[in-house]
């Protein structure tokens, strides 16, 4: 299958066509090889570069930077799309501009500009070697502008074939220190070594630091991470994120299920011929779609909170901040047992040769199975309890 809007790699395309129906062409082509692709883990290079052409990685960068200026509407919605059929891709493109975002809220337009400049022209695709609760990356400072990173971080989504990278570190003092460098700095290197059951296409292993050089205008100091709760939207969109993934991948194994029942015969008891007409089949995607329905509603909800408080910017104040989080933790809690049900619950309406391994069927609830444990969701509750009971918006973190 060829897609003719992928040989332009003007950083502009986004803006002269409708970024849903690129993803949506994105996702047809993905589709074909999702599930030998998920078998084989690895780095999905090919469908990173068709990803690059499309000009979607500058949805998120503000137009006088050359990039689209998209809303958190549209950006969302293209990663909901390609999660659908391949979770892993929408992973690591939800998290590019996850990390563009994190550079808006930690920085300056003076520090970010020839960045995002770069990224629109040449199409950058950013990778993520964050991770602020591994501390193993240390940070020595060698003089007034030049600071030192060294030793692993892990889950580093996306890091493998990335060409910028949001690395961070933590001083002797314990300060977390996060900085932007190309991915192409020496000394810095990938051990591949991510092999787990679900999101196998991640690349979410473990990233080295070999005494990598990082200058202080490379560093995110003002206002630096979670000091405003405008900067502490940060982990308020990474988890809006999830929560787009999870309604996506359970909207994709629906459409499957109701694609393979199609044509089924009932089950030899069922009072009907076709498997659609059977009560007990019928009754099962209602409740996949009663789910999925609530899913989308709070997922609107939520986003709504996020772009009203990413408009507010600095005048934005902690207690609505903190409103927008619990907005997204309910949407979190309900996409995650949604995703989980479904995903789980397909084969029952599928019936036994939907689990023939050259399906690979199960890849959705493996995928949802490992990207539903980044947090707890025993701490969304938990949150969201202590709100209503007390009426205290949970304290920013990167996880809240």
């Amino acid at each position: 299958m060829v897609i003719n809007f992928i040989m332009n790699t003007t950083a502009d395309f986004s803006l002269r066509h409708d970024p849903t129906y690129i993803a949506q062409q994105l996702a047809q082509e993905f589709a074909q090889t999702a599930a030998e692709r998920d078998k084989a883990g690895g780095t999905a290079k090919h469908e990173r570069d068709l990803i690059r052409k499309s000009g979607l990685l500058s949805l998120s960068i503000p137009q006088q930077y050359g990039g689209a200026g998209a809303d958190w509407n549209v950006i969302f919605k293209t990663i909901q799309i390609i999660a659908r059929v391949d979770s892993s891709l929408a992973h690591i493109y939800g998290f590019h501009h996850l990390l563009i975002a994190t550079v808006q809220l930690f920085a300056q337009p003076e520090q970010y500009a020839n960045w995002f400049r770069q990224t629109a022209e040449q199409n950058l695709f950013w990778g993520n070697t964050l991770n602020p609760l591994d501390v193993r990356t240390r940070v020595e400072q060698i003089n007034e502008h030049e600071f030192i990173f060294h030793g692993d971080k892990s889950f580093c989504s996306g890091s493998i074939d990335s060409d910028m990278l949001l690395c961070s570190g933590y001083t002797a003092e314990n300060k977390l220190l996060i900085g932007v460098i190309p991915t192409s700095r020496e000394g810095v290197g990938f051990l591949g070594d991510w092999n787990n059951m679900g999101q196998r296409q991640t690349d979410s292993g473990t990233s080295h630091f070999e005494h990598v050089k990082i200058l202080k205008q490379e560093l995110l100091l003002n206002p630096g991470p979670l000091s405003t709760p405008y900067s502490s939207l940060r982990p308020l969109i990474a988890q809006l994120i999830f929560v787009h993934l999870f309604l996506g991948v359970a909207e994709g194994a629906f459409e499957i299920a109701k694609q393979v029942v199609q044509p089924q015969k009932a089950w030899g008891k069922s009072k009907a011929e076709q498997a659609i007409d059977d009560p007990y089949i019928q009754k099962h995607f209602a409740e996949f779609y009663v789910q999925l329905e609530s899913v989308r509603l709070l997922t609107k909800k939520a986003l709504d909170a996020l772009q009203n408080a990413w408009q507010q910017v600095e005048s934005l104040s902690a207690e609505q901040r903190g409103e927008v989080s619990i907005a997204i933790a309910t949407a979190k809690i309900a996409a995650t047992h949604t995703s989980l049900f479904i995903t789980q619950n397909i084969f029952q309406v599928m019936g036994a040769r939907a689990t023939t391994a050259s399906l690979n069927l199960d890849r959705f609830w493996r995928n949802v199975r490992t990207q539903t444990l980044h947090d707890p969701v025993d701490y969304k509750y938990q949150e969201i309890g202590e709100w209503i009971l007390t009426a205290k918006v949970p304290d920013p973190s990167f996880y809240s």
